[in-house]
């Protein structure tokens, strides 16, 4: 899409999220899945879960904006989904698997961040004050399961280090 003017570089990147987000709901099962550790798993499902009301924020701008939400495909979380399921195939040591999980969770969530953070510049800048509230409250969840990511790689890296 050939972008002219700050109103489409928004609705190009909200089409970008809306991938993302999108595709995280059909991964994260299978990330939940492949942890060992408990809390991590609580943590992925957990995620799920908000990932979903992600969605339906993003829906509710497209609503707003009366635009179509499809039509680009995030190659970026394409790719870090991609990295995540080669390693859960290759197996390993349920330690260090989870501490590579929540690596790779931990790329997802700064991706998310960078792109939740200027979507909502873009919208607070084409004066969208409700889409700022929505974009904002899902940069807050993406920057809080990083936040718990951190907490419980403290535990698991030094258990993955002991394997």
């Amino acid at each position: 899409m050939k972008v002219e003017n700050l109103r489409e570089l928004f609705i190009d990147e909200l089409r970008d999220l809306y991938s993302a987000e999108n595709q995280l709901t059909k991964a994260l099962p299978k990330v939940a899945k492949a942890a060992s550790d408990g809390e991590l798993k609580k943590a992925i499902e957990h995620h799920l879960k908000e990932t979903e009301g992600h969605v339906q924020r993003l829906e509710q701008i497209f609503e707003r904006l009366k635009q179509s939400p499809k039509g680009k495909t995030c190659t970026g979380m394409e790719g870090l989904i991609a990295e995540t399921d080669e390693r859960i195939s290759e197996g390993g040591d349920p330690d260090a698997i989870d501490a590579g999980l929540i690596a790779d969770a931990q790329r997802v969530e700064h991706y998310e961040i960078s792109a939740y953070g200027s979507a909502r510049t873009f919208a607070n800048l084409l004066g969208e004050k409700q889409m700022v509230q929505l974009l904002e409250a899902t940069l807050k969840e993406e920057k809080a399961a990083d936040a718990k990511l951190n907490s419980i790689a403290e535990e698991i890296n030094v258990e993955a280090k002991a394997a």
